[in-house]
């Protein structure tokens, strides 16, 4: 069915042209071009980007809508705005401006929100240029169907409303369809309290009001229960030990583990996944559900052991997560789940029901887990290839890694069609990167998600300026990214965190005895070291005007603060006998007790401007232990 609605509003003619409108775009439209370079462009003055902007905030399409604006003075012209659902392609836009008239046509709602999100930035590129708007014309449409955003709520921050809906907002502007919040225990479960009460979980009338607030957006707010590995703050708790695979500690990959995964064989574990499911669900409109069931490195190890011998450990892991859809199923909703498990038995992919859809991830710059990819095409299944912000485990981000990773998935993706592309911002040991370094991968995570372009991340500082941190000095984004590359100077192995964060957290491990950390030196943590003094100095003279420009600057300045530190204790280490925290002189201890214990304060104080106080116990207490540490 197709719809036409016409809205009149005021043009000018102006000679003058620009074409520098192009680093304003983002994503980045799959075909651009100017129609006519003999053509006068249209100019924008005031009035018109107002009336622009009003139309972009319409809602309904339809052929009564109409738009009155009093007080006209100047020559009228039209824009021509209609809804296509059968020959343009899934969520493709059309926009055309010629001097006369701004013609856009989308095959869907969605559609036409993305074409007004792409006219809003050119209206940005007029207003801030004082440019007339350019005659172009834009084809556009989106390399995956599904392009998502997940954010860690379970690794101690959960955000507060204001700061899920600023996120939200953005997450709209850049066409992203998809938002999750990775969940273990931070839903308010009526009866598991003990689970949640002291992490200020997600209530069911906040995730109903997300839910709307989404819609409204044209996101798709996907419920997300991890349901069998990660369960560790459920079987902390001596209530639920009965359903732990490992009651005592095993020897796993990941090295001595208990009580991480449920123990598939017990029938109570699917009853409880049952009730948690028969409360979650009935809050969420979507039709998918993420039951996670990733790492599942105790299977086996433990309750599930004989079972696993008889059958081997791929079909008990099958039949759990089969069992899991079955209920999703009943609940009316398509399951997602993590494909890290399954693909080492390939051989049983090909028994996943269809309507499964397998998230792929994979965290290196090279996204090898683009590998497994045609094993999911091969069995006929719907696959979302997941990168991730990197920004865990660093203090103040892994930007090489990041955006290579972020780069290859999309390329990968688009590769074996793959039918969504997730990015992931996880909150791994204490979750002590603050938001504003993750930004920078956010950013270009979205786009990539619509359309991999090379002009994207060459624009990148400029439109985290623009659009983010609203900073026309222009030194925000700078410094931050300044920061995320500072990690390449200390020249060690590349990982799942860098040099700053390893130090923080692993003050007791031996430097020698991991494959990162052995290969620190004192000369690559001074390079480091000048390099985020220098991205400190350029902060200084940032000035952000978004919303959240205060607590963006303070929390960057605590992040590259809590790197330095990390530094310095490095340094301190390898001056130390057998590279031990325990053996660094006492003096020295004294020194670095002096810098941390303000660094904790200032952290706990930074924490609830964003998030709710939930948590933050924990966090603060992965730091306090190191303080702790040197005291000794």
């Amino acid at each position: 069915m197709k719809k036409t609605l016409y809205i009149i509003f005021l043009i000018l003619s102006l000679s003058g042209y620009s074409n520098s409108f192009d680093k304003y775009l983002i994503p980045f439209p799959k075909n651009i071009k100017i129609v006519d370079e003999n053509n006068k462009p249209v100019y924008c003055d005031a009035e018109a980007v107002e009336v622009l902007e009003i139309f972009t905030s319409i809602k309904e399409y339809n052929s009564t809508s109409k738009l009155i604006l009093p007080n006209l003075i100047y020559d009228l012209h039209s824009l021509k705005m209609g809804i296509d659902s059968i020959n343009l392609p899934t969520q493709a836009y059309y926009i055309k401006i010629d001097k006369n008239t701004i013609s856009i046509l989308g095959q869907s709602e969605a559609a036409i929100f993305y074409a007004k999100q792409t006219i809003l930035q050119l209206l940005s590129y007029c207003k801030t240029e004082k440019q007339p708007i350019p005659c172009v014309s834009i084809k556009d449409y989106p390399d995956f169907e599904r392009r998502g955003y997940m954010l860690d709520i379970s690794r101690d921050k959960v955000p507060t409303m204001e700061t899920l809906y600023s996120l939200i907002d953005l997450l709209a502007s850049l066409k992203i369809n998809e938002f999750q919040l990775y969940t273990e225990h931070t839903f308010a479960y009526k009866n598991h309290k003990v689970v949640w009460e002291n992490s200020s979980p997600m209530t069911a009338e906040e995730i109903q009001e997300l839910d709307i607030y989404c819609k409204e957006r044209y996101i798709d707010l996907v419920p997300n229960q991890n349901s069998f590995g990660h369960m560790e703050n459920w079987l902390k708790h001596d209530e639920y030990l009965e359903l732990a695979e490992c009651t005592t500690t095993v020897k796993t990959i990941w090295g001595p583990s208990k009580r991480h995964s449920l123990d598939p064989t017990n029938p109570k574990s699917f009853e409880l996944m049952q009730e948690l499911y028969n409360e979650l669900l009935p809050n969420f409109t979507s039709e998918y559900f993420n039951i996670g069931c990733d790492e599942t490195v105790e299977l086996g190890l433990g309750r599930s052991a004989p079972q696993c011998k008889k059958q081997g450990k791929g079909r008990v892991y099958l039949d759990y997560l089969l069992k899991l859809n079955e209920e999703v199923n009943k609940q009316g909703k398509k399951t997602q789940f993590w494909g890290d498990i399954i693909v080492n038995h390939p051989e049983l992919i090909d028994e996943l029901p269809k309507n499964m859809i397998a998230l792929v991830w994979g965290y290196d710059d090279k996204f090898s887990a683009g590998k497994d990819l045609s094993k999911f095409v091969a069995a006929g299944l719907d696959f979302y290839v997941c990168p991730g912000t990197s920004a865990w485990n660093s203090l103040i981000g892994r930007n090489q890694n990041a955006f290579e990773n972020l780069k290859n998935a999309a390329i990968q993706g688009k590769k074996y069609f793959a039918k969504g592309y997730l990015i992931t911002s996880w909150g791994d040991n204490g979750h002590w990167q603050p938001m504003s370094v993750t930004y920078p991968a956010l950013l270009l995570g979205t786009a990539y998600a619509w359309n991999y372009n090379e002009n994207t991340l060459k624009n990148l500082e400029f439109l985290l300026n623009h659009y983010v941190f609203k900073d026309n000095a222009g030194n925000t984004a700078k410094a931050i990214l300044k920061l995320g590359y500072a990690e390449t100077k200390t020249n060690i192995p590349n990982g799942n965190a860098n040099a700053f964060h390893l130090m923080l957290y692993r003050y007791k491990w031996t430097m020698d005895g991991f494959y990162q950390t052995k290969e620190l030196n004192i000369e690559g943590l001074e390079e480091a070291e000048k390099e985020i003094i220098a991205a400190l100095d350029i902060l200084k003279d940032a000035k952000p005007q978004s919303k959240d420009s205060a607590i963006i600057i303070s929390e960057t300045e605590q992040a590259a603060n809590l790197a330095l530190h990390g530094i310095h204790l490095g340094i301190a280490r390898l001056y130390a006998k057998d590279k031990s925290t325990e053996n660094i002189p006492k003096e020295v201890k004294k020194e670095l007790i002096a810098e941390l214990n303000p660094l904790i304060e200032n952290y706990k104080k930074l924490w609830i401007v964003r998030n709710k106080p939930g948590g933050l116990k924990d966090s603060a207490g992965k730091l306090e232990n190191l303080l702790n540490y040197y005291k000794k």
